[in-house]
């Protein structure tokens, strides 16, 4: 398919996060139509001019989808919360390429059973991973570092001075309820109020942390084989609001373990996207639409499927990657 005839439906495309993404791929891409949707189309025409080649369309998800309204879909991507899979069911039905970024771990099982069930002609993207998987394709380059790994712990930073759109909302106070965890190898649901744990942060202080039941968990667990894993969501000072600058959203990663030289310790990583929290979620979700649409040389030609951020983003060293995006690791902090 010629780059010219790639056509991008984003959900949520005015909002914080869609408003990011949209900006990335048309700076990848100016052939690319990109069709931006939501309740209040008149809030994306200041956007839309700004981008060329896009046009706003209206999409209530608690109404209903129809798709016969578009010519054609070459990838659809949510970044709005989709308590019905209307998406997601729509994008296997026909054929259409699907990133989903709002889901927790214990909501992905209705996809997962009807792909078992239906012929999927398209790659479907499960990206409800913290940042849309970019702390975990961190973490898959740190393990490479390790011949065993005991455990990860993980955690994303909420500076309440970064502006958030809706999507990044929910998931800020989606902590209050069960969190997937795993401890000492076994997988528990646990209350996230109580099983709180202490994160030091860069400038030394120590904030509470919540466990969330991200995609992250499980991925981390398949890439690793850890026995104790787990993502918490904490609030404060970020490094950008540290350094006097504007907030950044930052990412913290310990990995504990056994070295490829044998030795036994514990690696600490930061990483920190100077633009906030939207903008890494975005730069996740790009990767991602980068290699299934071939977008700067970037694909592997995927095929029907159930697949996952780490899975369809094969960089080679995806911490420089993410330095063309002004998002910086810190790595051995002590």
């Amino acid at each position: 398919m010629k780059s010219q005839e790639k056509r991008i439906l984003i959900i949520g495309g005015y909002g914080q996060v869609g408003s990011n993404i949209a900006r990335l791929i048309r700076k990848s891409d100016s052939k690319i139509k990109l069709i931006l949707a939501g309740r209040n189309p008149q809030n994306g025409k200041l956007l839309a001019t700004e981008l060329g080649n896009t046009e706003t369309v209206q999409i209530n998800l608690e109404k209903g989808f129809n798709l016969d309204q578009f010519h054609k879909i070459d990838l659809i991507i949510s970044a709005l919360g989709d308590e019905s899979n209307i998406l997601r069911e729509i994008s296997i039905a026909k054929g259409i390429a699907c990133i989903t970024v709002s889901e927790l771990a214990d909501q992905i099982s209705p996809t997962a059973f009807l792909v078992l069930h239906k012929k999927i002609t398209a790659p479907i993207v499960f990206a409800g991973h913290w940042q849309a998987g970019l702390l975990t394709l961190v973490v898959k380059q740190l393990a490479e570092k390790f011949s065993h790994i005991k455990t990860v712990e993980t955690a994303g930073l909420y500076d309440e001075k970064d502006p958030v759109g809706p999507l990044v909302t929910n998931e800020v106070t989606g902590f209050v309820g069960r969190a997937l965890m795993r401890k000492d190898g076994k997988w528990l649901h646990v209350e996230s109020k109580a099983n709180t744990r202490m994160i030091k942060l860069y400038d030394d202080s120590s904030v509470l942390g919540h466990p969330m039941g991200t995609l992250d968990v499980p991925s981390i667990a398949a890439l690793t084989g850890a026995e104790n894993i787990r993502f918490d969501f904490i609030v404060g000072n970020s490094i950008g609001t540290n350094k006097g600058l504007e907030a950044s959203h930052d990412l913290y990663i310990e990995i504990e373990g056994t070295l490829l030289s044998g030795e036994k310790t514990k690696l600490r990583t930061i990483v920190s996207g100077s633009k906030g929290n939207s903008h890494l979620t975005a730069v996740g979700v790009y990767l991602i639409a980068e290699s299934i649409l071939d977008l700067n040389g970037k694909s592997t030609q995927y095929r029907g499927g159930l697949y996952l951020p780490e899975t369809v983003v094969s960089e080679g060293n995806i911490i420089k990657r993410l330095s063309e995006f002004e998002i910086h690791t810190i790595e051995d902090v002590s």
